[in-house]
């Protein structure tokens, strides 16, 4: 049954709930996994009746444990950068979600499992958990974003640290590298994740999906062309009704009541 449904998704109002369902794994990659997770992740960008997206495990033990190397050790040598392109892919269809994501890591995250959650916008761990980039150890490198997105939330330094000695974090150290946001046991990961998903709902979903593009699209640039991107996506909000709905609120002293329109 796990293996016919490798990631379950449950729409909880307007949230859509992932989860990885390969406990007996601890939640590898396997290529079926990585499949269906794209298929449905292009289904969540383009709906408008999802807010926020998260993402966790099964099974309370790891998050993800990366990519699946019973698999890959069984795989033609030709096949490797299919698979390479294939999980680089996903990791990117993550981040380029225009709703908030949010990853709430009840277990480890190593390899590919901690590049997933590199890829999403806010991330909470399991204090019981460690985290990191440990593809030199096995004489490869992180190649699903990983020497990309860990130096640019970390910088450099810290990141050639750690995925050049394939460090191991604890959850402390990844909250005190910045990894991660928060940190709270293992029983109550699945409460902090929901006082972040209560959170953000409580915020335009609209404005969550501009500012996220305003920050994600204007970083890189010189400051002159971020602050006119910056504009651009100010504009898409004016016309909204949300907008009004806050202003109305604010007038009336009440909380906004927000339709994504």
């Amino acid at each position: 049954m796990t293996e016919a449904q490798p990631v379950l998704l449950e729409r909880r109002g307007h949230v859509a709930a992932l989860t990885l369902n390969r406990p007996e794994s601890r939640n590898a990659l396997s290529v079926a996994m990585m499949r269906q997770l794209r298929e449905i992740l292009q289904e969540l960008r383009d709906d408008a009746s999802v807010w926020l997206v998260t993402l966790t495990g099964a099974g309370g033990k790891a998050f993800c444990a990366g990519a699946d190397l019973k698999e890959r050790r069984t795989m033609p040598e030709q096949q490797v950068p299919e698979v390479l392109a294939l999980i680089r892919g996903l990791m990117d269809d993550i981040a380029a979600l225009p709703q908030p994501s949010l990853a709430i890591l009840n277990g480890h995250a190593f390899g590919g499992g901690c590049e997933m959650a590199l890829a999403c916008d806010l991330r909470v761990l399991a204090s019981e958990a460690m985290m990191g980039l440990t593809e030199t150890s096995l004489g490869i490198i992180p190649g699903a974003g990983g020497c990309v997105r860990l130096p640019r939330l970390l910088g450099l330094a810290k990141a050639k640290e750690l995925i050049l000695l394939a460090k191991r974090l604890s959850a402390a150290e990844a909250l005190q590298v910045g990894l991660v946001h928060e940190v709270c046991q293992g029983t109550e990961i699945d409460a902090l994740g929901q006082a972040y998903i209560d959170a953000l709902l409580r915020n335009g979903p609209l404005a969550l999906r501009a500012a996220k593009r305003a920050m994600e699209g204007s970083w890189d640039l010189p400051a002159a062309d971020a602050l006119r991107f910056e504009t651009e996506c100010y504009m898409q909000i004016i016309p909204t009704q949300d907008r009004l709905e806050a202003l109305a609120a604010f007038a009336e002293k009440r909380a906004p009541v927000f339709k994504g329109c």
